[in-house]
């Protein structure tokens, strides 16, 4: 199973996104695969933490104008791209499509246009969606 972790960059219940992530390991087991957009802050940042200690697969899709890194399954001749608001949308589409589930961490302030982004894309691409907060 690949699960796809999205949401602001000010989630900060990291408590909420370990127990998801945990109960996602009872439920699929070590081959669950953890991905998320890979941003430094918020919903992504728990998701990698808690997917790797927690020993999960991960995967990682950074928008196009940022490095390729280890966890990164695109070619590396995608990266290190111009600046565009484009690539995150982009990577958003990837997220979604690449995925059985997308669920997004929403803090109490309201939906991110990136979260908003990845789960118009799933709806799209007919996903299974839950939203959290």
């Amino acid at each position: 199973m690949k699960i796809a972790i999205v949401g602001s960059r000010r989630y900060e219940n990291k408590k909420k996104i370990k127990d998801f992530v945990f109960k996602l390991k009872n439920e699929y087991g070590t081959d669950t695969i953890i991905v998320s957009g890979g941003c430094k802050t918020g919903a992504d940042k728990y998701a990698k933490k808690y997917a790797l200690e927690l020993g999960l697969q991960y995967e990682e899709y950074p928008p196009f104008h940022e490095v390729h890194n280890l966890y990164c399954t695109m070619p590396s001749s995608r990266y290190g791209k111009e600046y565009s608001v484009k690539n995150f949308h982009a990577r958003n589409k990837i997220i979604a499509g690449t995925c059985d589930m997308v669920v997004a961490f929403i803090p109490e302030d309201g939906l991110s246009d990136g979260t908003f982004s990845t789960l118009k894309y799933a709806k799209k691409f007919d996903k299974k969606r839950i939203i959290i907060s």
